[in-house]
């Protein structure tokens, strides 16, 4: 089913299926946010694809169809979701990166802590942790059985973001509880570690950077603040500049790699 078309769906016009586009032997994995589509992370996809990766963008299970099939979705759909990317690619390409937006982000956390052979690790404003105070927990939790999905009071880049306008809340559990699963397995990851975080997302907590860069046992860790950015980074005005650091990064990887099997 195509996501271009579907009403419940915040610009239904966006192309936001899954798609797998080869190219070289270093392979890269995107993964999209909570509620978005890969129209969330095809501009970057896209000028990836042309330095020559081979990428692998999922439509994640529960994602653009109807808020009511995430409410019916589990963080271990998300997972199987993305091992199944993951394998297609390891098929194909000698190195592999995982990356993604938000919970995309956190995806590639939990993968890479699963499957050591992974290069390394690409996240823009990876949802470990969220910005939401015990009360706005609180509220979750004992809405959740009985209403479906609470309205947004905003979009970040709405212009060219694809999702569901609202936020369904028990699908917004397995989020978290996603998140706390991957935090237990973060020790496990030895990868070398890229972090993008937006000064003015309101959406993923301040200290999501800090506690992975803490909790991973990677030697290569880097963290850059886009200032200028909010939540969606790969939507966002400084997405060139964050596509240059991303490349930069991959290639110091593949590099460092190669010398530690000299």
């Amino acid at each position: 089913m195509s996501t271009q078309g579907n009403q419940l769906l915040h610009n239904p016009h966006l192309d936001g299926d899954g798609f797998f586009w080869p190219a070289g032997q270093t392979g890269i994995l995107l993964s999209h946010g909570y509620t978005a589509t890969t129209a969330e992370i095809r501009p970057l996809a896209e000028k990836l694809h042309q330095k020559g990766y081979t990428i692998a963008a999922p439509l994640l299970p529960g994602h653009g169809t109807c808020p009511e099939d995430l409410n019916r979705t589990r963080w271990q759909d998300w997972a199987r979701a993305g091992q199944d990317a993951l394998n297609r690619l390891s098929d194909t390409c000698e190195h592999v990166f995982v990356g993604g937006e938000s919970m995309g982000g956190l995806l590639a956390l939990y993968l890479a802590s699963q499957n050591p052979g992974i290069t390394g690790l690409l996240l823009y404003a990876p949802a470990i942790a969220l910005n939401m105070s015990l009360a706005d927990l609180a509220k979750l939790y004992l809405g959740a059985p009985f209403v479906n999905q609470v309205p947004r009071t905003s979009l970040d880049n709405s212009q060219s973001w694809q999702g569901y306008p609202g936020l369904p809340l028990k699908g917004a559990i397995e989020l978290l509880t996603f998140g706390k699963i991957t935090r237990a397995q973060l020790s496990k990851i030895n990868q070398p570690v890229l972090i993008f975080q937006g000064r003015f997302d309101t959406t993923t907590s301040p200290n999501a950077g800090e506690v992975i860069l803490r909790g991973v046992s990677s030697n290569i860790k880097k963290r850059f603040w886009m200032e200028k950015s909010h939540h969606t980074l790969t939507l966002d005005v400084e997405l060139d500049e964050i596509t240059t650091k991303t490349i930069e990064f991959i290639e110091q990887s593949l590099l460092h790699q190669g010398e530690t099997h000299l």
